[in-house]
């Protein structure tokens, strides 16, 4: 089993505490969940079968953080409607009932108060820079098929590949990427110590696989930042809190 360090950074970064539902508010540092989908963005492998789900995932290890923890208050403009599969659906078999959504919309233009956008509060993190140890887990042990999928990644990430372009938490704010070798485990993390409490560890059940369409299954972890370090326990360890019926 090969284990992959990346250093990622970026100018901004927002990995969304729950608790605070309206206003944004970041963690101190990145989830595993976010970590999870950066090497998700390099490479995933899925298996044959339809609908394609992942014959694996990347089991997070461990957070460094590289930077100081700074923060910074942003006003966004947000729209507060999107439109929903079963609407275009219903659009494309009938499009008299089409029905637009306006963004910047009034009460008198639609005789609702639901359209338009509205202004929230983001409290995120500027100046990002992390190391994140990382490995495969695949569903179905296969020695040829971790060969390929490790293989397969080191040579996208060496190579600055993706698939999509990563990102810090939410899509507006990019993240970076590089893939680093044994010896080039420097700097070394910033002198951060914070108790965070339960942190978010993923929200899709990755005891099985899945897909884009599954419901949400949220777990939890106690999470300590120490001498800069945030230790991933392993997903089916008991320190990860699942819902009643998870793995």
């Amino acid at each position: 089993m090969q284990r992959f360090v990346l250093e990622v950074w970026g100018e901004y970064a927002c990995f969304t505490r729950p608790e605070f539902k309206v206003e944004r508010f970041s963690y101190p540092v990145m989830t595993p969940s976010a970590a999870r989908a950066i090497f998700d963005a390099i490479y995933l492998e899925f298996g044959k079968t339809t609908p394609k789900q992942p014959a694996m995932y990347w089991q997070v290890e461990r957070i460094e953080i590289l930077k100081p923890v700074r923060y910074i208050a942003l006003m966004r403009n947000e729209v507060k409607e999107k439109a929903s599969v079963r609407s275009i659906q219903t659009w494309m078999k009938d499009p008299g009932t089409f029905e637009p959504i306006y963004a910047d919309a009034t009460r008198e233009d639609t005789g609702q108060d639901t359209r338009g956008r509205t202004q929230r509060q983001t409290m995120a993190l500027k100046g990002v820079g992390y190391r994140i140890h990382a490995h495969a887990v695949l569903y179905a042990e296969n020695h040829e098929l971790r060969q390929k999928i490790e293989r397969s990644f080191e040579r996208r990430a060496s190579n600055g590949q993706c698939v999509y372009q990563p990102y810090l938490g939410c899509r507006e704010f990019t993240g970076y990427f590089k893939l680093l070798g044994d010896s080039s485990a420097t700097p070394e993390p910033h002198s951060v110590n914070e108790r965070i409490g339960w942190m978010v560890y993923d929200v899709f059940d990755l005891s099985r696989p899945g897909s884009n369409t599954d419901a949400p299954h949220i777990s939890l972890f106690e999470a300590e930042i120490s001498n800069g370090v945030l230790n991933i326990p392993p997903y089916p360890s008991a320190e990860v809190r699942k819902p009643q019926g998870g793995a």
